[in-house]
């Protein structure tokens, strides 16, 4: 068994501000996207002014804070918030879904595009690897915080959170995921997104890609408590997953219908 690395979770605290490891990558990913989605627009192709350029990255940032907030909101813990409306925007309480972070994300690209009579799909390409780097940085984030961990293992590079009211071994299902949905994803989405010049290649391997390691990460982590298993075997993510997997192939059979890219 591996000890779990004693690593605070604030970076530093000024007066009543706290800084956190998991808010800092939340901004650096956002900044790594500043940066780079510029520089790999030009492999399909597109050509943006500044000032749309900035508004775009603008949309989108809100898209996955909303989408995030909403989707934990409605696919996590919809009767909790019912119950207490004024709590949805409690975001400093933590509860952001990945899955609703990327469907607000969809939702604000899709009416850039369609205001500014752009192809989304020659849009979203080369946004995936980025994706790809924030969700590394966001489970490394979720590593720290000791939160989102593994179901109890006797694997050798088991840990015991300080979380963990039960004090178990547990997989850190979190570094798993980091792996997968970030560095290994990654990799896979830049080489399409390089190899290929079809729009919507990438958007949509991703999308399948994604879908798969995550149904097979949720074998690994713990169910959240207030709903465990909510479809036989399967957890809410593993339901959520799987209708990326699904959409994943349902888009490259239409993608590949088309004559053109």
């Amino acid at each position: 068994m591996l000890e779990f690395p004693k690593i605070s979770p604030t970076i530093f605290k000024l007066g009543s501000l706290e800084v956190r490891w998991y808010g800092f990558f939340y901004i650096l990913a956002f900044i790594i996207c500043i940066i780079f989605y510029k520089k790999l627009l030009p492999k399909r192709k597109v050509k943006l002014s500044q000032q749309n350029y900035d508004n775009l990255l603008f949309q989108l940032m809100l898209g996955v804070i909303l989408g995030g907030r909403f989707g934990y909101v409605i696919f996590y813990n919809l009767g909790y918030y019912l119950h207490n409306p004024l709590k949805i925007f409690a975001v400093w309480e933590g509860g952001m879904s990945f899955h609703g972070g990327a469907l607000g994300v969809i939702i604000a690209g899709l009416l850039f595009c369609r205001k500014h009579k752009l192809k989304f799909l020659q849009m979203a390409d080369p946004m995936m690897p980025l994706v790809s780097i924030g969700l590394a940085l966001g489970r490394f984030g979720n590593f720290i915080n000791a939160e989102l961990y593994g179901r109890v293992t006797d694997v050798p590079w088991a840990m015991i959170f300080p979380t963990d009211l039960q004090k178990l071994p547990r997989h850190p299902s979190q570094l798993y995921e980091m792996f997968l949905e970030g560095i290994l994803l990654f990799f896979i989405s830049l080489i399409i997104l390089n190899k290929t010049k079809r729009f919507g290649t990438v958007f949509w391997s991703w999308i399948f890609f994604y879908g798969l390691f995550r149904f097979f990460v949720e074998f690994f982590r713990q169910p959240d408590a207030h709903l465990g298993f909510v479809l036989g075997f399967m957890s809410m993510g593993q339901v959520l997953s799987s209708v990326m997997v699904i959409a994943g192939i349902i888009g490259f059979i239409f993608l590949y219908r088309r004559k053109n890219a």
